[in-house]
């Protein structure tokens, strides 16, 4: 089937809000509370890095001694086997929530990582922390394709993207509550306990999602797999996404702008430290202002295109003219490298750079993140997104290796490819969808 003829049916879609208009609300905030303990979770290696001391050498297991042979494994190689495993995890999790369901699909998720997340305090290895951190990422990674299906299946067109910037805008609260919790346990009982209190609060969640009545509730009766089978005229689901222009348009941004948000949260203390000297603890208070802005920022994006939709404008337009806006918010963080040479002993310029990227950015990841459910049944809107998730880890690992092999002299190029990046993405994406939420055909 050609791109033009495939289509996928309304299944699923509405855009009229639900009768229990409360009830979504607190479905948002339990959306919320889990990606903040998502993002808890995956940053508490890293406060706790310093009190492990991990080995750097090891013995590869079940060898004799005669026939062991030395590794070389560190920080690092762990955070990559979260990464990878994140990345992997985004192809197979999707799927499995659109075919489970909402309530199940995001239960066994985040009982997953919470397992894992617990698992950390019982290993005392390097291979032992690269086996936890491999499950975290697997189950980490149902976290946005299960909260993106639930706001379709909650809320209508114009308040999915607001909905969308405040639930993920977990992922920044985080950044503010897990140093002080973990520091605080940590001191008191040891490094284990960080792990077992952060994996402790995804279980409490899990019981608090399972109690829920939420297929009860919900608006409109409870969809199963079953329903895809008039979508896809019996052919494999991943045939008419594959074929499908909105589904490319959606994957093409997440690739090329879900690189940017994780090159700011590497880049940023290391920038802070080699321009302007300011050490982890000096650098505290500006990355404290820079992920406030992020939270603005993720809020205040989705509400664009909502209030747009609400004064009588199209779903095209408002959700479009939302993503513009941040788009071009983001091209001043080109002009970063340049604030050393014309304030060479204040920071705060580009700081304030940073600030509008990294909110821009959020606001634009809000409106992307609801595109799917413009363009597709609820039956199908997890699997999108989790395609789109894996192409957003492929394209970090891509962005990472350009930076750090190719331009890592020349931090111009760097910023020109994260300020453009908004905006070839939008173009791309309007050539794809011109008309995106008129009709589900492509």
């Amino acid at each position: 089937m050609s791109m033009k003829s495939a289509s996928l049916s309304d299944s699923g879609f509405t855009t009229s809000a639900p009768p229990q208009s409360n009830v979504r609300w607190f479905v948002c905030f339990l959306l919320f509370l889990a990606t903040t303990i998502n993002y808890m979770d995956r940053s508490a290696l890293a406060l706790v890095e310093p009190l492990l001391h991990l080995p750097f050498m090891g013995w590869v297991p079940g060898l004799a001694p005669e026939f062991q042979t030395v590794y070389h494994l560190n920080y690092a190689h762990i955070v990559e086997c979260f990464m990878v495993a994140y990345g992997v995890g985004f192809l197979i999790a999707g799927r499995v929530i659109d075919k489970l369901g909402t309530k199940t699909g995001y239960a066994i998720a985040i009982l997953i990582w919470g397992c894992a997340s617990i698992s950390h305090s019982i290993v005392g290895t390097v291979i032992g922390f690269c086996v936890a951190r491999i499950f975290l990422g697997l189950g980490e990674s149902g976290n946005f394709p299960a909260a993106i299906k639930a706001t379709t299946e909650w809320f209508p067109s114009e308040e999915r993207a607001f909905a969308t910037g405040l639930f993920n805008s977990g992922s920044n609260a985080a950044f503010f509550v897990a140093p002080i919790l973990i520091a605080a346990v940590t001191s008191k009982w040891g490094w284990h306990a960080a792990f077992i209190t952060t994996g402790s609060m995804g279980l409490i969640w899990c019981v608090i999602w399972l109690i829920f009545p939420y297929n009860k509730l919900r608006r409109g009766s409870t969809q199963t797999q079953a329903d895809l089978a008039p979508v896809t005229e019996g052919r494999p689901i991943y045939s008419v996404l594959l074929s499908h222009r909105g589904f490319w348009a959606f994957f093409i941004g997440k690739g090329l702008t879900d690189p940017i948000w994780w090159f700011y949260l590497f880049y940023l203390p290391m920038f802070l430290h080699d321009n302007y000297g300011l050490n982890l603890e000096q650098a505290k208070y500006p990355l404290i202002i820079i992920y406030t802005a992020a939270t603005v920022g993720s809020v205040g994006g989705g509400w664009l295109s909502g209030f747009l939709m609400n004064r009588g404008h199209t779903v095209n337009f408002g959700r479009k003219t939302a993503m513009l806006v941040c788009a071009l918010c983001v091209t001043p963080i080109m002009l970063v490298p340049h604030m050393h040479t014309l304030f060479p002993n204040n920071a705060w310029p580009a700081i304030a750079l940073f600030c509008l990227a990294t909110a821009a950015h959020q606001g634009w990841s809000a409106n992307i993140f609801s595109t799917p459910t413009d363009m597709f049944p609820s039956t199908s809107v997890s699997t999108v997104v989790g395609l789109g998730g894996a192409a957003g880890a492929a394209g970090g690992a891509v962005f990472t290796w350009i930076v750090s092999h190719l331009f890592a002299p020349h931090p111009l190029i760097i910023f020109a490819l994260a300020g453009f990046a908004y905006v070839v993405a939008l173009a791309i994406f309007q050539v794809l969808v011109p008309r995106l939420g008129a009709t589900r055909t492509a």
